[in-house]
């Protein structure tokens, strides 16, 4: 067997378990733990199809946690699940405290600056998140989460060709008032403090809902060389609703959000040596791979103490939920969101300035959502219409003084980019149900997507040594055009799906499907020189300034139930992906002039990627529950075309294959198996109140983090073990909590910035150590 696959004692171990407690959908609402053959009226209701549904009548492959659970997972932020639902990776991005990374059975975004598309799409209160940055969201104020996997492109459409990830806040009653809060201190002097009330304003026609949360917490990373702290936590973030229900029929909600986030640098960890140029001696090693011996939370950086990270996000929506008459209702969803972050980021990750960068840019995005729902005995289905407009401008500055040297001697180099992107999107969707018997039913969907995208670039650079200084380049100004002018491009496509569903009874759902997926296309967002947009076709150079869109057709069959009166509940699922025309930032190699800097973006070839799921939730009693889930991903390149690079040699060679259909690499982020259970058990303490034991273990596998797999760049596979005991007091009013996270103090990769053609930066990002919480909350 191969060592990117786990050892056989673990497959055995995995499949025993999974055996034994069979794996189900994490619940969307926390329901009480029943007996084995006690019906618990657990109806878990989830909108993964744009309409109210039970989970388990759900024909896709849909995880729903609620705020219960993520609290019993110590989770603070959306990177909190990893590890907790099959085949999805959610990390926290490279180099930044407020990026999300997101990987769905192996599809996610090639590179994390704003230019890339995400290939998962984030939704809160159904409007789409543009830009993984800003995206890591603190989840202090939701009612549940539901990640859907594999592509969505009927119903959600714009770059969910992996999935997509619906966080769903709490909505306030018009008819009750409710409140609930929590502090928290625990390791490296965190302090978290969250609140929530809703409350009526007018006895059942209006009520308003406001949340808050302020998380602050030190540094995890120590600089040896001057004993500054990194990687540290500092938000505050808060969110209003307004809830006017003036007739049975009509319902508007007026949302608003703010984040505000000020951190120092988040670092990572140089896991190779760098190499500087020197214009008369040539190349030579800066500093060693791994500085200061294996990672133990430390590491150097050359940016300044007040080169830091901030971030304000904001946003404000309007949504309508009209009933027409007994068949239509009508959904609107309006909203405007501005992202503002300004980053600095050391690429290298050490006191030396080899690329030391400053990131700043703004994102403003206006989007309009109509859906007309038809809901008849026989036929179900959603209609609707999408526009978005979303323009970011950014201004950069890299900084790279110990790049380049003459004779030794130290020279200044900066790099200077200011780019512009506007995108709009329009699209027209639909899908409909037809219940042919009240056990099978058939759906069929269709989108249409189109993006018009406009992008312009210009960079400068400034130097103490005469030959670089004021070298300029101007994207796409000095390149031929395309069309439409040579810096804009359309995109477009037709995105199907189909579903057969049958129940065989009324907790248990059968199906098949097959759905197509698409991310658009693009302009590279890190082009330097004419060579970064020049690709081989048929064994010539050809200048083109855009990359295509990316496609996938998944075909799917899955399986969901409860049985033994709502004690054990299982999903399960099969599918496999042909994957096309795959982007890919590829870095190293040379054609013609390329220099240092080359950052080619490529269609770069095709994959075949199919697994298994599953998912179990079982109650052996009223006081204890079990969850599992196990993923298995078999990921693989069946083309991987990048006539930049020459073929490996030696054992520090580059594992992708350039040559023909050879191919001797791995995607990233396609780890073969992750697999984890959770267990609670609640003891009774009668009129003193309930105390109650719990913890979860997560494995996650071998993987790459980097497109051509360089070997510093690599997770071994790892085990997190988190654990916690509660005490709830009489009447559930008030309760105490003790957690701790990483208890075994695995040490895990998380991330990773593949730089090479810069110095051979090659930077790892790690997850946090073991650390401890202490919480006290209330509720009514």
């Amino acid at each position: 067997m191969s060592s990117f696959f786990p050892s056989r004692s673990l497959l055995r171990g995995s499949a025993a378990i999974l055996a034994l407690t069979a794996a189900a959908p994490a619940l969307a609402q926390e329901a009480p733990a029943a007996e084995p053959g006690v019906a618990t009226g657990n109806d878990v209701v989830v909108v993964a199809r744009k309409r109210a549904e039970r989970l388990l009548d759900v024909p896709i492959a849909v995880s729903a946690l609620t705020s219960d659970q993520l609290a019993k997972q110590q989770t603070i932020d959306l990177s909190g699940v990893q590890g907790t639902i099959p085949n999805v990776n959610l990390v926290q991005g490279r180099g930044s405290s407020s990026n999300a990374n997101i990987f769905i059975r192996g599809v996610g975004q090639p590179d994390a600056l704003q230019t890339f598309d995400p290939a998962v799409g984030v939704y809160v209160d159904g409007v789409y998140m543009s830009r993984i940055q800003g995206a890591l969201f603190n989840l202090y104020d939701i009612d549940h989460i539901e990640v859907l996997r594999g592509p969505q492109g009927t119903l959600y459409g714009k770059n969910t060709i992996g999935g997509a990830v619906n966080v769903i806040s709490r909505k306030p009653s018009t008819n009750e008032i409710h409140a609930m809060g929590s502090f928290t201190y625990g390791s490296y002097n965190q302090v978290l403090a969250n609140g929530y009330v809703s409350a009526p304003l007018v006895e059942g026609k209006l009520a308003l809902s406001v949340a808050g949360v302020y998380d602050k917490r030190d540094g995890t990373v120590t600089d040896p060389l001057t004993n500054r702290k990194y990687n540290d936590r500092d938000t505050l973030a808060g969110r209003a609703i307004l809830r006017w229900t003036p007739s049975s029929d009509v319902e508007f909600l007026l949302e608003g959000d703010y984040t505000r986030q000020r951190t120092a640098a988040t670092l990572g960890y140089a896991t190779a040596p760098l190499i500087q140029t020197d214009f008369v001696t040539g190349a030579r090693v800066l500093s060693p791979a791994y500085p200061y011996g294996p990672y133990n939370y430390k590491a150097s950086t050359g940016l300044g103490p007040d080169q830091g990270q901030r971030l304000d996000h904001w946003g404000v929506s309007l949504t309508g939920n009209i009933r027409l008459n007994d068949i239509l209702s009508l959904t609107s969803i309006t909203a405007y969101r501005d992202l503002r972050p300004d980053y600095y980021l050391d690429f290298d990750a050490t006191q030396y300035q080899v690329a030391d960068a400053f990131v700043g840019f703004r994102q403003h995005q206006f989007s309009q959502e109509l859906q007309l729902k038809l809901d008849t005995e026989k036929l179900k289905g959603v209609f609707g219409l999408y526009y978005l407009n979303e323009r970011v401008r950014s201004h950069q500055e890299s900084y790279d003084d110990a790049l380049f040297t003459v004779l030794k001697a130290p020279i200044t180099f900066t790099r200077l980019i200011d780019d512009n992107q506007n995108t709009k999107s329009y699209a027209a969707f639909g899908q409909l149900t037809y219940n042919f018997t009240d056990q099978l039913s058939l759906t069929g969907g269709l989108r249409y997507t189109r993006e018009d995208k406009t992008y312009s670039r210009f960079t400068t650079t400034v130097s103490s040594l005469a030959a670089l200084n004021g070298i300029s380049f101007a994207f796409p100004g000095n390149l031929p055009a395309p069309y439409n002018g040579g810096n804009s491009v359309s995109f477009d496509a037709w995105t199907p799906s189909a579903t057969l569903s049958y129940k065989p009874a009324r907790n248990a759902t059968l199906y098949v499907s097959a759905s197509r997926g698409f991310k658009s296309g693009g302009f590279n967002g890190r082009v330097n020189s004419a060579a970064d947009v020049t690709q081989i076709v048929d064994g010539k150079p050809v200048i083109v300034p855009y990359f295509k869109p990316e496609t996938v057709w998944t075909y799917e069959a899955g399986a969901k139930g409860e049985f033994l009166g709502g004690a054990v509940t299982i999903s399960s699922d099969v599918f496999y992906s042909d994957y096309r025309d795959f982007q890919a930032r590829v870095g190293g190699g040379a054609i013609g002039a390329t220099a240092n800097g080359s950052f080619p973006v490529l269609n770069a070839g095709k994959l075949r990627i199919w697994g298994v799921e599953s998912e179990i939730a079982v109650h052996p009693t009223r006081e204890w529950s079990i969850r599992t889930s196990f993923g298995y991903l078999n990921a693989k390149y069946l083309e991987f075309n990048d006539g930049r690079r020459t073929a490996p040699t030696g054992k520090d060679a580059f594992s992708c294959n350039p040559t023909g259909k050879q191919i001797t690499c791995k995607p990233a982020f396609a780890p073969p198996i992750n697999f984890s259970v959770a267990t609670d058990y609640a003891v009774p303490l009668g009129s003193a109140g309930t105390l109650t034991f719990g913890g979860d273990a997560r494995f996650v596998d071998k993987q790459w983090l980097s497109v051509d797999n360089r070997p510093g760049l690599t997770e071994k596979g790892y085990w997190l073990v988190n654990a916690f005991v509660q005490y709830d007091a009489p009447g559930n009013k008030w309760y105490l909590r003790g957690g701790v996270k990483n208890l075994t103090k695995a040490v895990y990769l998380t991330d990773a910035q593949e730089f090479s053609s810069v110095g051979n930066i090659q930077t790892a990002y790690y997850g946090d150590p073991r650390t401890w919480s202490g919480t006290l909350g209330f509720r009514f």
